[in-house]
């Protein structure tokens, strides 16, 4: 199984919306992502990172076998934040628990470090969510904290954690 990072295709639409096709993906991302998801919703998702802004938005699909098996994304932050950038992922669930989720993670962080200014990345994911904690453990990340009652998820208060992988 070969997994790694590349720029998203317009061809990645269909293999893009049958990943977030999952509740239980949907559950451990922020709102405002449509469900079902379409292809037409992985089109315009597809176009708008291939057109973001270069030095602001960093997104890749994850592949295996160059087949997208999921997303990840790093965006840097503003103002006094300009060097820090926060990251998000996910992986289709057929690919959890084989390491995909790791080395894009790594892989995607190399990238970013080598090719900008970004200092600082960080994530925040639900406290409940162990399996994306573990994966960021295991990429180098530091736990810096709980975000006790940082947000609203499905009608619920939900914790959140701090992680960071510094230069």
């Amino acid at each position: 199984m070969n997994c790694g990072i590349r720029k998203w295709r317009i061809e990645d639409a269909a293999d893009l919306a049958a990943a977030l096709n999952n509740t239980k993906i949907m559950d451990n991302l922020r709102d405002g992502l449509p469900y079902p998801y379409t292809a037409a919703d992985a089109e315009g998702y597809i176009t708008a990172m291939l057109s973001a802004e270069k030095d602001s938005v960093y997104a890749f699909a994850i592949t295996v076998d160059d087949k997208a098996v999921g997303s990840i994304g790093v965006f840097r932050k503003e103002n006094i934040h300009r060097r820090t950038a926060e990251i998000g992922y996910y992986v289709a669930e057929p690919y959890w628990g084989k390491g995909v989720g790791t080395a894009a993670l790594k892989e995607t962080c190399r990238y970013v470090f080598k090719h900008t200014d970004i200092l600082r990345i960080f994530a925040e994911p639900f406290a409940y969510n162990q399996a994306s904690c573990r994966i960021l453990e295991k990429a180098g990340f530091t736990c810096e904290g709980t975000l006790r009652s940082n947000a609203v998820k499905n009608g619920k208060v939900q914790d959140m954690k701090m992680y960071s992988l510094i230069k």
